[in-house]
């Protein structure tokens, strides 16, 4: 289960108006099981960890079994098509090890240099595509996946292509779904359901993860045991998204525009930049949302630190935690002792990480920034699933909080428009 603590509440409000804010959120809770709120076409992500359960087993083992032979493997896509996968990909890797089959990302920005060095690495490999597009026509992953299959005709393998590429696309329509069908594509399905930043716990995110060799099974289970804790049967003040929820909209209220979300664990870091993707564009609307920013402790300090301490008080912080951290690497005894590091000897780095932390935070509340801390007991893929599905729940609560549709993103179209008519588009 997921912890989240709060110890910044009662400089804001009475306890009394604390409980109006948690009934408050309780209603915006209950919106996303009735189906009541704006933009319910999309809550198919609500119930979703109870029955992607089923379909794993098969389904995702003819995906393993496609591409367990590859040298590597890349994935396309951009947004909620890419985050969710490389979230969890990247938290559960080892830094300096190879997965097999090496998992590269690719369409997910244009820079040339990258995709061009891309190509170069895959010129003489075997490698595989997992091409993730609802419509199969957005700009930058439709790009990557051209310039991808152009590189297997090249090899050779025109005729082979099903052999190489995954497509994860809409169910009947679409560019993709059309070459998919053409092509006799290995393909899975987009729920019509589910938007992309809240599809970590379909083919969308599981694909991609189940073929890294990610136990995605645990990963969906720690989603299901999670929606059992924060769904609205429970107690208001028993809820940890809707308490998370709550904070965030009284923080709001009391004028506060950023939310940084401190991770301490690096191996964190694309689960925040998943979680940046997933409140900015469900909750920047109409003018209002508070903007979501991440840091990487103890990393930012040593850059950001003296403005969170002591700058514009414009933001709140939440810490995002691990309990029991890998205990195994320890710090030497050195004689000499010429760093004055000999009083922390003999105890494990994440020991004094996790003081680190609990003195920023300290720190940062002393210095009348609003702190609270969600806390997971292991980096592992239950309890992300867990976390991931924690954050979506709390999103949906907090952007009907403030008023807004979650599950839409009108602005997102105002730059495709102009770089359209930029680049000559009829």
């Amino acid at each position: 289960m997921i912890n989240y603590k709060n110890d910044s509440i009662e400089k804001f409000v009475a306890e009394e108006t604390w409980e109006v804010y948690l009934q408050n959120m309780n209603t915006h809770n209950l919106k996303l099981h009735d189906g009541s709120g704006a933009g319910s076409d999309f809550l198919g992500w609500v119930d979703l960890p109870k029955t992607a359960l089923k379909e794993i087993p098969k389904a995702y083992n003819e995906a393993i079994e496609l591409m367990q032979d590859k040298d590597v493997v890349v994935c396309v896509g951009i947004g909620g098509s890419y985050l969710g996968a490389r979230a969890v990909l990247q938290a559960l890797s080892k830094p300096f090890s190879k997965s097999s089959p090496e998992i590269l990302f690719a369409g997910h920005h244009l820079d040339a240099d990258y995709h061009a060095d891309l190509l170069n690495y895959l010129e003489k490999k075997d490698f595989g595509i997992i091409v993730i597009s609802k419509s199969g026509t957005t700009t930058e992953p439709a790009i990557a996946f051209r310039l991808l299959t152009d590189l297997l005709k090249k090899q050779g393998k025109s005729k082979q292509l099903k052999r190489h590429i995954i497509a994860i696309t809409d169910a009947k329509k679409g560019a993709l779904r059309n070459l998919a069908d053409e092509l006799s594509l290995m393909s899975f399905v987009v729920p019509d359901d589910v938007g992309g930043r809240f599809s970590v716990f379909t083919p969308v995110g599981l694909v991609p993860l189940a073929v890294a060799g990610v136990d995605v099974k645990a990963l969906v289970e720690g989603a299901k045991d999670m929606s059992g804790e924060i769904g609205y049967e429970q107690l208001p003040g028993k809820n940890p998204a809707l308490r998370y929820a709550a904070f965030r909209k009284l923080m709001w209220d009391k004028k506060k525009s950023v939310e940084i979300l401190a991770n301490t664990q690096p191996s964190l870091s694309y689960v925040a930049e998943w979680w940046k993707q997933l409140f900015g564009e469900s909750e920047g609307k109409a003018g209002k949302g508070l903007f979501p920013a991440s840091i990487n402790l103890t990393t930012d300090l040593h850059s950001l630190g003296q403005y969170i301490q002591e700058g514009t008080p414009l933001m709140f912080e939440t810490f995002l935690e691990i309990s029991n951290p890998d205990q195994s690497l320890t710090i030497p005894h050195d004689e000499a002792n010429r760093d004055k590091l000999n009083y922390i000897a003999d105890k494990p780095v994440s020991y004094v990480n996790q003081q680190a932390a609990a003195g920023t935070y300290q720190a940062h509340k002393d210095g009348d920034v609003p702190v609270s801390r969600i806390v997971i007991d292991k980096n592992d893929a239950y309890h992300l699933g867990e976390l991931l599905y924690f954050f979506e729940k709390a999103c949906g609560m907090s952007a009907y909080a403030l008023g807004v549709n979650p599950f839409n993103q009108p602005g997102v179209e105002a730059y495709k428009n102009n770089m359209f008519k930029l680049l000559g588009k009829k």
